[in-house]
């Protein structure tokens, strides 16, 4: 698990993170209602002095729908064991301030590739034959399943 979490160059310090760790509905098996495996890693990113303000505002707007007053949370319960959780929670794509960073510019697409001119055809007559044998079957099926005239 590193020790340290970083954000386009700043640290944020360990004093400013508060883990908390509790029991997972996820993956376990019998010690699942035992282990406090599931891991919550919140940093108030309003609150911190570790980014600079160009990357704190950037982050603060970037994460407002995720921010509850001005607090990430970021929660792991993907593993069974702790260590495993914490190591998700602390890095990654839930890192807190990732929103700092702005988005790689999407691949371009190639262009699909061109359809082929559709020939038109018509069914055989035995293809015929059979579909309107299969309906009659069918037919002939529904008509037994009805109750008797009286």
């Amino acid at each position: 698990m590193t020790s340290e979490i970083q954000v386009r160059g700043a640290v944020i310090p360990q004093q400013e993170l508060s883990w908390r760790f509790s029991r997972s509905s996820g993956p376990g098996g019998q010690s699942v209602n035992t282990t406090d495996s599931r891991v919550e890693l919140s940093y108030d990113l309003a609150g911190s002095d570790a980014l600079g303000p160009v990357l704190k505002e950037r982050a603060l707007r970037a994460l407002a729908g995720r921010l509850v007053d001005g607090v990430m949370t970021v929660t792991a319960s993907e593993h069974r064991s702790q260590l495993r959780n914490r190591e998700t929670g602390g890095g990654g794509a839930g890192r807190p301030g990732a929103g700092a960073r702005p988005p790689p510019p999407p691949p371009p697409r190639p262009p699909p590739p061109p359809r082929p001119a559709r020939r038109p055809t018509r069914p055989s007559r035995a293809a015929r034959e059979r579909r309107l044998d299969a309906k009659q079957r069918r037919s002939e099926v529904k008509r037994l399943r009805r109750p008797p005239d009286e």
